[in-house]
């Protein structure tokens, strides 16, 4: 049964696509069925996608499928893609500015909704105000989990020290936080990068 997992925020630069994308090539690694879908009119992870392809010489995408949606019809298209269960998981990379409807129908076919975060006080009050537009969801989809991925965390910074800096967001917190490097900001569409195994890990867990 395919999986779906969504990066929402209610801004850019919180570290959606960057995840989304990492996570995607974890999963491939491990032999799992993986479709990525993007919601930003830019196409980011496509244009990468093609870029790495040149650098490598390759005419052909052999790797996991990287599709173009768009936020008004993304959530109609994973039915179709769900009832034809192809993937194991569908990673969907959402746009920073979504309509509130895209959000809530987004949500409605999602299993698991993943609000990247910092922990500095403009980005927690903009995860605030998402968790707060994304609640209602979970009323509707009872198998909707919602939960916080801290990104962007100083190295070495205690997880501990993560979690009360989150503890006003009231939903779960993946047991991990992703480090700032610089891998992480300049992430590949293809190779997977080890550093992330246990952050991927941590999530499917979450998951159930």
């Amino acid at each position: 049964m395919t999986k779906v997992i969504s990066f929402i925020s209610r801004k850019g630069g919180t570290g959606k696509t960057t995840n989304a994308i990492n996570l995607a090539t974890f999963l491939s690694d491990g032999k799992k069925k993986v479709l990525v879908l993007e919601t930003d009119a830019n196409y980011t992870l496509n244009s990468l996608r093609k870029l790495e392809l040149f650098k490598l010489k390759q005419k052909k995408d052999t790797y996991f499928k990287i599709v173009g949606s768009q936020d008004n019809r993304v959530a109609s298209e994973i039915v179709s893609l769900k009832a034809r269960n192809n993937y194991d998981y569908i990673i969907v990379d959402s746009a920073g500015k979504t309509t509130d409807k895209g959000i809530r129908e987004l949500c409605l076919e999602s299993n698991m909704v993943l609000i990247t975060t910092s922990i500095t006080q403009n980005d927690l009050l903009v995860a605030f105000q998402t968790v707060k537009d994304l609640m209602p969801a979970t009323v509707l989809n009872k198998e909707l989990k919602l939960c916080l991925l801290a990104n962007r965390i100083p190295r070495f910074t205690r997880m501990s020290s993560v979690r009360t800096q989150l503890a006003l967001i009231n939903i779960d917190v993946i047991d991990t936080y992703v480090p700032q490097r610089k891998n992480y900001t300049t992430p590949s569409t293809i190779k997977p990068d080890r550093h992330y195994k246990y952050v991927g890990e941590q999530i499917i867990k979450q998951l159930g």
